[in-house]
Formats: structure tokens, sequence, C-alpha cells
């Protein structure tokens, strides 16, 4: 953990969807691991390191808002033939916004606030260039200068996330001091080498704390 990170995310709006929920987004109560590993993704990655969140710190108090918004009803299925079909006759495979649009309705989290504690392990894939001290650097430089790979968001690509680096030792002020709240079962991550299987853990959030267990081990 000598090579352990602590940033600030905050946002408007946040939704970090439930698997139940099949037809209209609802938001779980606080952002899930596998997203805060997403945000982290966005500012370093590389296939010799794997992120692994060890803390959540929910600063504001969490409070729910409803949206409607357009999204598309239907999923693009493409098989190996249609792909083959399309490439021999010139003609391009997408789905038409327009005549698949419909209207949901969102639950979603507003005036969000994390921090976010987490390390990363070296992966099978590092090779003799890849150490910890190199990747942890980068990580450093980047979150320093505000500088990431893709742009971070809260669950949803619209829902954009900002971030900084919080370097100083101090305990943070979170909303729910000297309270203890289960949160139910919540998306861990998300194990793609095993066809895609979903894994779950029940979180507690103590304080305005949620340990994270390494469930990878």
């Amino acid at each position: 953990m000598g090579y352990g990170i602590r940033m600030r995310v905050w946002g408007d709006f946040a939704c970090f969807t439930r698997p139940e929920m099949k037809v209209e987004r609802v938001s779980y109560d606080v952002i899930t691991p596998s997203a805060a590993r997403g945000i982290l993704e966005s500012i370093h990655w590389k296939p010799a390191i794997r992120w692994v969140v060890d803390k959540i710190t929910v600063v504001k108090p969490i409070k729910f808002d409803n949206i409607r918004r357009n999204e598309v009803k239907d999923k693009m299925s493409v098989s190996a033939s249609m792909i083959e079909k399309a490439m021999n006759e010139g003609k391009a495979i997408y789905l038409d916004s327009n005549d698949n649009r419909a209207q949901r309705a969102t639950m979603l989290l507003k005036n969000v606030e994390y921090i976010i504690e987490a390390h990363f392990e070296l992966t099978e894939k590092a090779g003799e260039t890849d150490t910890v001290e190199k990747h942890y650097n980068i990580v450093l430089r980047r979150l320093r200068k505000g500088q990431c790979f893709s742009r971070p968001y809260l669950g949803c690509r619209e829902f954009s996330a900002n971030f900084e680096i919080v370097e100083e030792e101090r305990k943070i002020d979170s909303h729910y001091q000297s309270t203890e709240i289960d949160l139910g079962w919540m998306l861990w991550d998300i194990d793609f080498d095993r066809n895609c299987k979903s894994i779950f853990y029940r979180p507690k959030m103590v304080n305005g704390e949620i340990e994270v267990p390494n469930l990878w081990r």
C-alpha cells in the first residue's frame, strides 16, 4: 500500500445503474467499485497494471432526482456472417437512433462527491520495464496536472466527473459521521475472463467510509 493514491471525485449528476432494473435506470445509493475503477483507468491504464479500489468515502449527502431522457430501445446484434456479407456488399452496419428512440425515466444521484483510495498491482502482462515506481509516478503526474486518457464519468458518459489528487494526510469530513448504513447487495465488478460474470458484495458504510474487499484474490 506504499504506492496507493487518494483522489477526490465529484460531479453534478451520477447514475450507477442497478442491473436488476431492466427497462428504466435506477442508481445505487453510492458509487460502485467498478465505476471507481473505471475513473482510475481513464486517468492511467496499461495491460501491465490492474487497479484495486481499497476504500470509498461518501462526502456529501445521498440525494436522488428523477429525469426523463431519450435512449435507444434496441440492441444491435451482429454476427460474423452479417459482417462478412456487409463487407462483400460494401454496406455499413449501424443502428438508427431516430427509428429506435424511446423516452425513459432515470432515478439518479445529484451533487455527489467521493474520496477514492486505491492502489494498482502488476499483472502477468508486465514487461521488464514495467515497474511499480514507473507507473506510480505517471499516475501522480497525471493527477497533479488534471490529465486523463479519456474523460472520466460517473456511471453514464453524459455525467462527467471532476477529479483531483488528495496528497495531504487529513481526515475527510463526511456527512455521515457517527452512522452505520447497510447498503445492501451491490455490484463489485465484472470478471471479463469468466464470460463477463457479475460479482456482488454487501458493503456497509461506517462513518461515511466503505471498506472495499479485494475479491480478485
